[in-house]
């Protein structure tokens, strides 16, 4: 058994890496909220490492998007399909909710799914252009957000329905986010001066309160899906969250590099 059994099953939950696939791991990791934080700095730097391959931008920008999903897998972006199909259907939360557990891929949920691709690999190349130092910071903070938005729905979320969701939201309370928020300093200090990761995070924790704001209202709570769609729209708005901070507000405050 692992001596960090929350880490480990932290591990085996976001990523493909083969840890923490016992109980024990899960129930630890379920329990501990601030497991999500440095699953965030292991994948954001496998990613970060990825443009740093010598090669022109766009091919750098495919690896990037290949190393994402090659070790964190796809389990996630099934979140973004379920929400996406959800998102289209009227009805009351039950009905949506019904939509969710439907195998059938609709329109919806294509469409989110290639959005969110297509605009990770829009942001991967806009990355690629910049000094390696401030891309690996972006994309760190991102995915640093990501996973703080994930502990966020675990401890501020309420599930409609027993299951992955309830797991996470009946052993954890708002207090539960100090130390997962804490653990994110490093990743802000990645481009100091520069905003950059700063406004990495700020994106990722916009996507995580437009999520719990719409899980609430047209499902009733928080499920596996909109931990899953966190994570992908965390990430992908902690990039461009990155960018903007970094082209835009050095322009308009320019002591922010000073």
């Amino acid at each position: 058994m692992s001596r960090f059994p929350a880490l480990s099953g932290a591990i085996g939950f976001l990523t493909r890496l083969p840890a923490g696939r016992d109980a024990d791991a899960w129930d630890a990791f379920a329990a501990t909220p601030a497991a999500f934080l440095p699953v965030g700095y292991l994948v954001g730097g496998v990613a970060a490492l990825a443009l740093a391959v010598p090669a022109p931008d766009p091919a750098r920008a495919f690896l990037y998007v290949v190393a994402i999903y090659g070790v964190t897998g796809i389990n996630h972006v099934d979140g973004v399909a379920d929400l996406g199909d959800a998102a289209v259907v009227h009805g009351d939360p039950e009905r949506r909710r019904e939509v969710l557990k439907d195998t059938t891929v609709g329109v919806g949920a294509v469409l989110a799914v290639a959005l969110v691709v297509a605009g990770l690999a829009l942001a991967a190349l806009a990355l690629a252009g910049l000094s390696w130092s401030i891309a690996a910071g972006i994309v760190v903070a991102a995915e640093v957000g990501a996973k703080l938005g994930m502990a966020a729905l675990a401890c501020l979320g309420d599930a409609p329905h027993d299951g992955l969701g309830s797991t996470f939201t009946a052993i954890n309370s708002p207090r539960s986010l100090v130390v997962p928020a804490l653990l994110t300093a490093p990743a802000v200090a990645l481009t100091w001066p520069s905003p950059a990761a700063t406004g990495a995070l700020a994106g990722a924790l916009v996507a995580t309160a437009a999520v719990l704001r719409w899980s609430n209202r047209a499902l009733g709570g928080v499920g596996g899906d909109a931990f899953g769609a966190t994570n992908e729209l965390g990430r992908l708005a902690g990039l461009y969250g990155g960018l903007i901070a970094w082209s835009i507000l050095p322009e308009v405050l320019p002591w922010t590099l000073s």
